[in-house]
């Protein structure tokens, strides 16, 4: 079941590449203080993800800051090398941590998982979260195939 707004984030562990390595994190200590805006999606360089969802969210970095948010997490079910040259291929930079899920730990913990046929297999559904200090506030889950509600100005409008 996909997590829904009042709920806690679950335990779990996720990666995310540096320039002197591969992190592992606990979800607890990386969501449990300040608000955070976390973004879903199926998968690095793929197209509406490469196109429009990443690129939304550093075009709208900025206003997403001013509007009190301390950190943007993005989610996809890739390794942390591939998430880590799909960061530096759209100058991320430190704006958006790049959060690795390859064996979906946390995609299935936040009951994001779905398959997604034969090119993509299991992935992240595609949607925001908004958590402030370790709990679910805003939940905003996309339809299949569209690009909507999980936008950068869509969730700056629910701030």
């Amino acid at each position: 079941m996909t997590i829904k707004a009042g709920q806690s984030i679950p335990s779990v562990k996720f990666q995310i590449k540096t320039e002197d390595g591969i992190d592992e994190h606990s979800s607890d200590n990386y969501f449990g203080s300040g608000r955070t805006v976390l973004f879903a999606l199926p998968g690095a360089f793929t197209p509406t993800c490469s196109a429009r969802h990443l690129p939304s969210y550093l075009e709208r970095y900025d206003e997403l800051m001013a509007a009190g948010v301390d950190r943007i997490a993005c989610l996809a079910a890739n390794d942390a090398h591939v998430m880590k040259a799909w960061g530096d291929a759209n100058g991320v930079g430190d704006r958006i941590d790049m959060l690795a899920d390859p064996h979906l730990a946390l995609t299935t913990a936040l009951g994001l998982n779905r398959d997604m046929g034969s090119i993509l297999g299991v992935r992240a559904a595609r949607c925001a979260v908004i958590i402030d200090d370790g709990f679910v506030t805003k939940m905003f889950m996309e339809e299949v195939g569209s690009f909507e509600v999980s936008s950068a100005s869509h969730v700056l409008s629910q701030l």
